[in-house]
């Protein structure tokens, strides 16, 4: 039996009525109450996830910091859950496509993790940084240049900008021709959304683009999975693949929501450039906000709970983050202390590039709307009542309207390190007013097809 921590003192009692549930309008509309009620039980305390479904959601800084760099204690492997092997976890539970098993980095332990990691890792340290920004760039452009023009001059940053962008990285950064990358982003989003069969769409996607990339190379990430060291199975690479664009976009769409609503609101300080907004939003708003599920491989002490070998046991990035025994002296830590991007050896391999191409999209927006703003107060903005991420439902903002072939003036914002690096590697801004004026008529096909077909000058 371990006892890794000092007890807090304070029963670690559930409340009456049972579990506190992490799901729910009460809980999206003011989370971090939530929190505060989970603290005063101890480092950790019992929760539904979902409805019929219990973890142990661990809320303190140094728990968690425990758990997550302790591996040996604490595996990922999720075919250890006693309640889904024991039939106690509903069929159609929304916890099972979040913590149900699958063959990736994600839910591996020891020599399987290390080797597909590896390759990961490897593989996304080929990314050029200026070829990573450049395409943030064009894919912002894109993306404005289709609501810019409104009339009115207003538009939902979510459902246009935020939500878009980071798929249409990925799908370049996989390679995929445009047909392809119009499959692979609607099976995604169906994921995200729900929609029956979006894993069949999302498989069968991927499946084609490594037949494709077994007979056409090409300098992208599937392209490097197929040929490391490691040598991965297709399947292994269509697995990691998945892990890469569900681990990536959606809290890249999170951060560029966020930062931008925080940058625009009433309250930011002048002065300060948009890559503090993107560290206050991983701090106290944490994208991924309680993931991460751990399995103890025997009955561990932590304060006053036992954690059950077996029993599934999440960390709360979110309430991690924001430990009232933290911030006391958060000002003295790094800006990189916060766990948004988790710890140990189940990491974010892609923490400096998601954090440039959210950094990116944000200053890429203020850039080519220069007179942009909130149309809401940040403080009335709604969050998605979810206990996976924590995402803004809507942000709406107001601008002046403009053509495609509307010259841009940069908004005066503060420089930082983001703007100063396409021009030190010799790579040009992209200008929306670069692009070719398109006829009224759309290109065919999705949403990627469109793009490059917009890329291209078609």
């Amino acid at each position: 039996m371990q006892q890794p921590l000092e007890t807090s003192g304070v029963p670690a009692e559930c409340p009456a009525h049972g579990n506190i549930p992490l799901y729910g309008p009460d809980f999206g509309s003011d989370p971090e109450r939530t929190y505060d009620k989970l603290r005063s039980m101890g480092h950790s305390a019992p929760v539904d996830i979902a409805p019929g479904v219990q973890v142990e959601l661990v809320t303190s800084y140094d728990a968690s910091l425990y758990i997550l760099q302790n591996p040996q204690l604490f595996v990922r492997d999720s075919r250890r859950w006693n309640a889904l092997n024991e039939g106690r976890v509903p069929e159609d539970s929304p916890a099972l496509p979040m913590m149900g098993y699958r063959p990736n980095a994600l839910f591996s332990d020891g020599a399987a993790h290390a080797r597909l990691r590896q390759a990961v890792t490897e593989s996304l340290a080929t990314v050029d940084q200026s070829r990573l920004i450049r395409l943030t760039q064009q894919s912002a452009d894109y993306l404005i240049s289709r609501f810019s023009s409104e009339p009115l001059g207003q538009a939902e940053l979510m459902a246009a900008y935020a939500q878009p962008l980071p798929l249409l990285v990925f799908g370049d950064l996989f390679g995929c021709p445009p047909e392809i990358g119009d499959r692979v982003i609607a099976g995604i989003t169906g994921i995200f959304q729900g929609t029956p069969g979006a894993d069949e769409v999302l498989g069968a996607a991927l499946g084609e683009l490594i037949a494709l990339k077994r007979r056409q190379p090409g300098e992208d990430l599937t392209t490097r999975l197929m040929v490391h060291a490691a040598r991965l199975s297709d399947e292994e690479v269509l697995h990691q693949l998945v892990t890469l664009l569900s681990g990536g976009t959606a809290p890249l769409t999170a951060a560029i929501g966020t930062s931008a609503a925080l940058y625009l609101s009433d309250d930011w300080p002048t002065g300060l450039p948009v890559e503090d907004a993107v560290v206050k939003t991983l701090w106290n708003y944490a994208p991924i906000a309680n993931y991460a599920g751990h399995y103890p491989t025997q009955d561990v002490e932590l304060g006053d709970r036992t954690l059950r070998a077996g029993d599934p046991v999440l960390i709360s990035f979110a309430a991690a983050n924001n430990d009232p025994k933290l911030t006391a002296h958060r000002e003295q830590l790094s800006p990189k202390a916060h766990l948004a991007f988790g710890a140990g050896p189940h990491a974010c391999p892609a923490k400096d590039p998601a954090f440039m191409i959210a950094s990116t999209a944000v200053e890429s927006l203020l850039n080519r709307l220069p007179d942009v703003e909130m149309r809401v107060p940040f403080g009335e903005l709604s969050w998605v009542p979810a206990p996976w991420s924590r995402s803004l439902v809507t942000v709406p903002i107001r601008f002046t309207p403009r053509t495609v072939a509307q010259p841009v003036t940069s908004r005066q914002a503060p420089s930082s390190s983001l703007q100063a690096a396409p021009s030190s590697t010799g790579v040009p801004q992209p200008s929306a007013a670069h692009r070719p004026a398109h006829a009224a008529q759309r290109p065919k096909g999705g949403l990627f097809s469109r793009f490059r077909a917009w890329m291209n000058g078609e």
